[in-house]
């Protein structure tokens, strides 16, 4: 399964949700980014897109049974959803739980011990600053605690003016 299907089969899932869309692919196109700047290897690229795009798989579901799409219950709820939603792919099964890993922990900031880990909290981190108003102070803050690429960094930096 390629990239574009993946895209075209989490927009489908998506609902029509326009919000959810347009978060989903600039995570994916700044997780792209970063991940080819930093000179990734073509398959954990695909680990990282792929994640990049399914990150916030759980959303709807989490809406409907808590209300809200609090980061910890977007990480209780998509693991199971990320595994369905890529079982009839072409995926090795280490490939998928790989991807099943990095949307089970996108909201954890600490141990993160992989560039795959550190890219997508970095994309999601530049998506999330403008979508949810961060201040600067806390832009400039999260930076130095846990931007840790030369692109994901340097983007941030040329974004938000730090």
């Amino acid at each position: 399964m390629s990239i574009s299907d993946i895209t075209t089969k989490i927009i489908e899932f998506s609902n029509g949700n326009i919000h959810d869309i347009n978060h989903l692919l600039k995570v994916w196109a700044f997780a792209k980014t970063i991940a080819e700047s930093e000179k990734t290897d073509n398959k954990l690229q695909e680990v990282i897109e792929v994640a990049a795009l399914i990150h916030d798989i759980a959303c709807p579901l989490c809406r409907e049974k808590y209300g809200n799409t609090n980061g910890k219950n977007q990480e209780l709820e998509g693991g199971i959803l990320a595994r369905k939603f890529l079982s009839n792919t072409n995926y090795s099964k280490d490939f998928i739980e790989r991807v099943v890993y990095l949307v089970e922990h996108h909201h954890t900031f600490t141990n993160i011990g992989s560039i795959d880990y550190q890219i997508l909290i970095e994309a999601d981190y530049i998506v999330n600053a403008y979508e949810s108003n961060y201040s600067k102070e806390n832009i400039e803050n999260f930076s130095k605690k846990f931007f840790k690429t030369t692109s994901g960094l340097n983007l941030l930096k040329s974004i938000y003016k730090i």
